[in-house]
């Protein structure tokens, strides 16, 4: 095992760019909440690039990726970064350092906590939120990311296909979200009082952000300098931009063009092509990006007008019905002649792929789902998930944290 200079440079600057989502993430939920809670909502996600970045290195790598126990966890062999340093590791992407390795995948458990937090901004407690976000990262994010990319995981055993994360970061987050969202229940005065960005430049800023840290998001998973990064590459912008324009012409049938609806599509496009990049054709991220449009978007009008959950930033109609269109899209478009290493999909006659995509899609979702409120109900239990009306009505920025976005801070 020899380390190929290009294929870790490409690793390192992917880390940094899915690094920079997160801060991506932060000003795209924080532009999209009210005034009174833009800080404790970035405030989620920088919390998540602290904390979470530490655990990683401390148990969490060694869960996904340790020596595998009975497919559903790895072992404790890498704890504290035992064994992981500059030499390839004999099992994961050899060509590069391990440690380059691991905080390429380090960066994914962070984000995937950061994405829970847009359903839940504006009424749960900061405490409450730590306590769930490292029992979530435990309990939940390492034992899928093992079953899906971990050696000997149940999950890549059966043949499921998730080249950058549709089941282990968007289904996982975004049904977690969902969980949670039906445990806190709703926002005050919420459906009545309509919730409207406090700065939506803010918001396209940080939409910006994440279309550029997605290149190395679903790029940098190929985990070499190759054509097969380049596949990705191009298939993740095409599928963004698919989604944007299809969300556009749908929000101008219904109203006007909306430049908030123009990201918000992006961003699904972003999330459905993930799990497919390394394995579908570029030019299939079209159907992909569009279908995923219209899923999203009606997603968002079913679930905060008709079933009335306060799912604050649409986490679950982007990434977790987003991500599962993705899943569902593998298996319907996967070839191998992107990517030899994978399977044929529908398409080229393997329907059996989308049955078992089905099984990882429902597997996962049903694991996250009552994993979550399982936790989320046991921190509720210890130190409360809610904060009370009268913080709600002044707002989680100076309640939790003694801060006003504009106007400086509570002394």
């Amino acid at each position: 095992m020899a380390i190929n200079a290009a294929d870790t440079v490409w690793i390192l600057i992917s880390s940094a760019l899915v690094m920079l989502m997160t801060p991506g993430l932060a000003l795209f939920y924080g532009g999209m909440a009210r005034r009174s809670n833009l800080l404790s909502t970035i405030m989620m996600s920088f919390f998540a690039l602290g904390v979470i970045g530490i655990l990683w290195v401390l148990y969490g790598y060694s869960l996904a990726f340790g020596s595998d126990l009975g497919g559903f966890i790895g072992g404790f062999d890498y704890l504290g970064l035992m064994s992981v340093g500059q030499e390839p590791s004999s099992v994961y992407a050899s060509t590069v350092p391990h440690l380059a390795f691991m905080v390429f995948q380090g960066m994914f458990a962070i984000i995937t906590v950061a994405l829970i937090t847009g359903a839940v901004v504006e009424r749960m407690k900061f405490s409450a939120l730590m306590l769930f976000s490292v029992l979530w990262l435990t309990f939940i994010y390492s034992p899928v990311a093992h079953w899906v990319w971990g050696d000997g995981g149940w999950l890549a055993g059966i043949g499921a296909l998730d080249f950058a994360g549709g089941a282990v970061v968007h289904i996982n987050a975004g049904i977690s979200a969902l969980a949670l969202v039906i445990l806190l229940g709703r926002r005050r005065n919420f459906p009545k009082e309509v919730t409207e960005p406090n700065n939506i430049p803010m918001v396209v800023l940080g939409a910006g952000l994440l279309w550029f840290g997605w290149f190395g998001f679903n790029a940098g998973s190929a985990l070499t300098a190759d054509g097969l990064a380049t596949s990705a590459f191009v298939a993740t912008n095409i599928s963004a931009a698919s989604a944007a324009s299809t969300w556009m012409v749908i929000s101008w049938l219904h109203r006007r063009p909306s430049l908030l609806g123009v990201i918000t599509g992006a961003v699904a496009g972003l999330v459905a092509i993930t799990p497919a990049a390394g394995f579908v054709n570029p030019i299939a991220a079209i159907p992909i990006g569009i279908v995923v449009a219209f899923i999203s978007y009606y997603s968002i009008v079913l679930i905060k007008t008709k079933l009335n959950f306060d799912d604050s930033l649409d986490v679950f109609a982007v990434h977790g019905m987003g991500g599962i269109w993705g899943a569902l899209a593998t298996g319907i478009f996967a070839t191998l002649a992107v990517n030899p290493g994978g399977a044929s999909g529908l398409i080229e006659g393997n329907g059996m792929q989308v049955l078992i995509q089905l099984v990882s899609i429902i597997t996962v979702a049903v694991f996250a789902f009552t994993g979550t409120w399982l936790l989320g109900k046991m921190v509720d239990m210890v130190i409360g998930l809610r904060v009370s009306q009268k913080e709600e009505m002044v707002g989680l920025d100076l309640s939790q944290h003694g801060e006003r976005a504009y106007g400086g801070s509570l002394r």
